[in-house]
């Protein structure tokens, strides 16, 4: 007898079975299928492992064999077309806000993190302040909108004077600081005047909120007094955001001659400016230059500070400082976002600063990272030229390198990137188009049995992309 009939046989034979029997239904046994059939075991089993490959029957060890369950059939493809239509045109681009949250592999060599890495978290000294939170009465109760008490007096005394306790409103980290008063200051279709180049998630905040971007340029003694008026009078805007102190990405500090300047046009344009002091407890280098605020008393200087970059990523509590009219309208924008921030993060942010440890916290933090800035700093002068690097910022986290001319900043990083090295582009953090191509690179990881690598990783990139 011809085996390929036979077989052919059988699966027919089989297939007929399941067509007719709903899913589930035991098939004869081989025995039984040989005897009725009259063929060989062999016969039976290709004719079954055929049609258990086509999933029409299932096989069950020690049970049998059944036909198989008929899979639901796919669903369509959901068609989210329409979603281009009812959303319109973008409001904001984050591309780079959202590389920069985004998390790395563990085998990565970190020079683009925002953040302290875990070796300079004020980890042990969070858990000893959230223990004494949860004994406080009340703290998983409604809190005040402007904020715990206590907290606000801290933050003021912070200020050196510049803002009493009543005008300081708690929020939950500087970004929703920044947004809430992009939106309070300012209507949709107004125009926002900015550094150049300034962090991509102060940018990303002001486009989200409607507002036109206008870039300010700088130089190594920060915004240019004399553009900014410009600025002012071309665009009518009313809203300066500016960082006096290692802005982030450059590191710029504003210089003591243009501080007095700045604050003139501001007042002049009957505008506000934003001070980011985002960096208030990462300057190394001598004292740090006192805040525009406390030269401010009328009212037109807003001022942002935030702990989450000195204590660790997961503590988002910040202030924003006001008055007038003004601090009204903050602290409204602020209710229509979140009501308040818990109780359980501003007690422990409060048991954080006011702990014995946390001075010589942020002492040891500061040895840190003057440490690891160094190191970067050098390792980047070696390997790509020391005028690639042409000012070593006093503080902050960033160091801001300039590539050659016709480098591709978004070719480098990916190219590092597929290296395991990760730096961020340049150009994230300019609102229109940026005057040459750079790198962020930042110190807060960096380790010394890997930076002269990591560097070096640039180094080779930097060399293919300008090919």
């Amino acid at each position: 007898m011809n085996t390929n009939n036979s077989s052919d046989r059988v699966t027919q034979h089989l297939r007929a079975l399941a067509a007719g029997a709903p899913p589930g239904t035991r098939l004869p046994s081989v025995r039984e299928l040989m005897r009725e059939l009259r063929v060989s075991p062999v016969t039976v089993q290709q004719a079954l492992e055929r049609l258990r490959r086509e999933g029409v029957l299932e096989a069950r060890p020690g049970q049998g064999t059944f036909v198989a369950e008929i899979p639901a059939p796919a669903a369509a493809p959901a068609d989210m077309a329409w979603q281009s239509i009812a959303l319109g045109p973008g409001r904001a681009v984050a591309d780079g806000l959202a590389a920069l949250t985004a998390l790395a592999p563990s085998r990565a060599h970190l020079l683009n993190i925002g953040y302290l890495p875990e070796d300079l978290q004020a980890t042990a000294l969070l858990g000893t302040a959230a223990a004494r939170a949860l004994r406080r009465p009340g703290v998983w109760g409604r809190m005040p909108l402007e904020g715990l008490a206590e907290l606000r007096a801290w933050f003021a005394e912070a200020t050196g004077g510049a803002y009493a306790a009543h005008e300081v409103t708690i929020c939950p980290g500087t970004q929703p600081a920044n947004a809430a008063a992009f939106r309070a200051l300012a209507a949709a279709g107004d125009a926002v005047l900015v550094e150049s180049p300034t962090y991509s998630g102060a940018i990303a905040a002001a486009q989200m909120a409607g507002l036109r971007v206008i870039p300010v340029p700088t130089d190594a003694e920060g915004v240019r007094p004399d553009l900014l008026e410009e600025a002012f009078r071309r665009s009518g805007a009313r809203l300066f955001y500016c960082q006096p102190n290692c802005a982030n990405p450059t590191g710029t500090v504003l210089s003591a001659a243009r501080r007095p300047e700045v604050l003139d046009v501001v007042v002049r344009a009957g505008a506000f400016l934003i001070e980011d002091d985002w960096a208030h407890e990462f300057y190394f280098d001598g004292p740090q230059p006192p805040l525009l605020a406390s030269a401010a008393r009328d009212g037109h200087v807003v001022y942002v500070r935030s702990l989450t970059k000195c204590a660790s990523p997961g503590l988002r509590i910040g202030a924003v400082c006001a008055r007038g009219a003004a601090l009204e309208r903050l602290r409204m924008a602020r209710l229509v976002d979140d009501f308040f921030v818990p109780g359980i993060m501003q007690e422990t942010a409060l048991q954080l600063v006011t702990a014995p440890a946390w001075p010589r916290h942020l002492r040891a933090l500061r040895t840190s990272l003057r440490e690891r800035r160094d190191l970067l700093a050098q390792a980047v002068r070696s390997r790509l030229g020391t005028e690639s690097l042409p000012n070593v910022p006093p503080g902050g986290l960033h160091l801001w390198v300039q590539l050659p001319r016709g480098v591709s900043d978004l070719e480098v990083v990916r190219a590092a990137a597929r290296r395991d090295v990760l730096v961020s582009a340049g150009r994230h953090w300019f609102p229109a188009e940026p005057p040459g191509t750079y790198l962020r690179l930042s110190f807060a990881a960096v380790e010394a049995d890997w930076v002269g690598e990591a560097v070096q990783v640039l180094a080779e990139a930097i060399a293919a992309s300008g090919a």
